[in-house]
């Protein structure tokens, strides 16, 4: 029986993490944690990253047994896997801690178990900064033939990870493709899907949910929904500077648009998606899971189609729109050929679960030869005392701390 642990750091995270140890075999034993940190999910996030999987059907698997994952310090955290012994620990996390989880916080583990990183969602264009912080892991899990290709390549050219020639990625089908119950009869609302990141300006927003009440003024039969990764309080994955729920609000206040044009729902995207007759977002992996639940959808093209927009792989997609689209309820359906090459691939190419298997064996005979970080030297030291630091202080300590700092500065400056 193989054994894996997995650590997750934020909302996102943890639901592809859910998600992967829901795609592997029932006998094998799994584990689901969080670490604390400042972008921690909350409760109702954790409930919704967890619904659809076996994880969440069964009420959680925490420490201890029973409950939802539960969010540990890097001690409790620690402890934690000593009691349970993994083959393979899935690191589930942003970069910067999954580099201080592999090189400090867990590397002594014995017996060393296998590291498995990778990334939650669209990884297009890989990045060389994605693969540095996981250069300490044996093996690095993405989602299409093109990813894999690209972050290989980069391996081949820096080095580190589970092999010097790249060799340590595979390929997986997104976990939260496959989610979902039977399909409603009526099909009576419209998803708009959040991004933390993109775009970035007030204005541009503001375009967006302008362009979404003009859908909902002209549909009323239509019930128009921002789909929130968190509310205002809650934090996310990513910071996001210009909330949807709290611009909408001032816009209202402004008169500018009616408040009740408009709802903002929480809760987990294949329920949503389960009553969706389309789907829109700028940018957002959620869309992948709109074309797995056959809901039309539009990819908004208005801010541009980059990297930098994290939309360039839907180029060719036959999905790319506009707000004047959006605002007249003209969906789109995918392209099939682009849909094999990015993202729904056949299950018989994925190899992660072969991997994994190959690791863990490695792992219990002790001839598993770990992953070299390209991380490890004193150039990068003080960035990773930082991240540490952010898993064993508490967040409100933390805050606290940053704001003293802030006003010290402010003083000094002032001097």
């Amino acid at each position: 029986m193989i054994r894996v642990l997995a650590v997750a750091d934020s909302d996102s995270y943890l639901k592809w993490a859910a998600g992967l140890l829901d795609a592997m075999p029932s006998d094998w034993a799994t584990e689901l944690l969080v670490v604390r940190s400042p972008i921690a999910p909350s409760e109702s996030q954790i409930q919704a990253a967890v619904s659809g999987t076996r994880i969440g059907r069964a009420g959680g698997s925490g420490e201890g047994g029973g409950g939802l994952p539960p969010v540990l310090a890097a001690r409790r955290l620690r402890r934690a896997a000593e009691r349970f012994r993994p083959d393979v620990v899935l690191l589930a996390c942003t970069g910067p801690v999954v580099d201080v989880l592999a090189a400090e916080i867990l590397d002594d583990l014995r017996p060393r178990p296998a590291f498995v990183s990778g990334l939650p969602g669209i990884s297009v264009p890989a990045t060389e900064k994605a693969w540095l912080y996981r250069s300490g892991c044996e093996l690095f899990v993405v989602h299409s033939g093109r990813e894999v290709r690209e972050f290989a390549a980069i391996g081949a050219a820096l080095g580190g990870g589970g092999s010097a020639a790249g060799g340590g990625v595979a390929l997986a089908r997104l976990p939260y493709l496959d989610l979902g119950g039977p399909v409603p009869a009526e099909r009576d609302r419209v998803i708009f899907a959040t991004q933390a990141k993109v775009p970035r300006r007030r204005e541009e927003r503001e375009t967006v949910l302008l362009a979404l009440a003009a859908l909902a003024e002209a549909r009323p039969d239509l019930d128009v929904v921002v789909k929130l990764r968190g509310r205002d309080s809650e934090r996310q994955t990513h910071n996001e500077r210009h909330h949807y729920e709290r611009l909408w609000l001032a816009m209202a206040g402004e008169g500018r648009v009616r408040v009740d044009a408009l709802r903002f729902a929480t809760g987990p995207m294949h329920e949503h998606l389960s009553r969706a007759a389309g789907f829109v977002t700028v940018s957002s992996t959620a869309a992948l899971e709109a074309i797995a639940a056959g809901v039309p959808l539009l990819i908004l093209s208005d801010f541009g189609v980059s990297a930098e927009m994290i939309n360039l792989v839907f180029e060719g997609s036959g999905c790319l729109g506009t707000l004047d689209d959006l605002a007249k309820g003209e969906f789109r359906v995918p392209d099939g050929e682009w849909c094999r090459a990015n993202y729904f691939h056949d299950d018989a190419e994925s190899d992660w679960l072969d991997r994994i298997r190959e690791l863990a064996a490695a792992a219990g005979e002790g001839g598993l030869a770990p992953a070299r970080s390209l991380l490890d030297g004193p150039e990068h030291a003080a960035a990773r005392r930082r991240a540490r630091l952010r898993l064993e202080v508490p967040p409100r300590v933390l805050r606290y701390g940053y704001r003293a700092r802030r006003r010290v500065r402010r003083y000094l400056k002032a001097l």
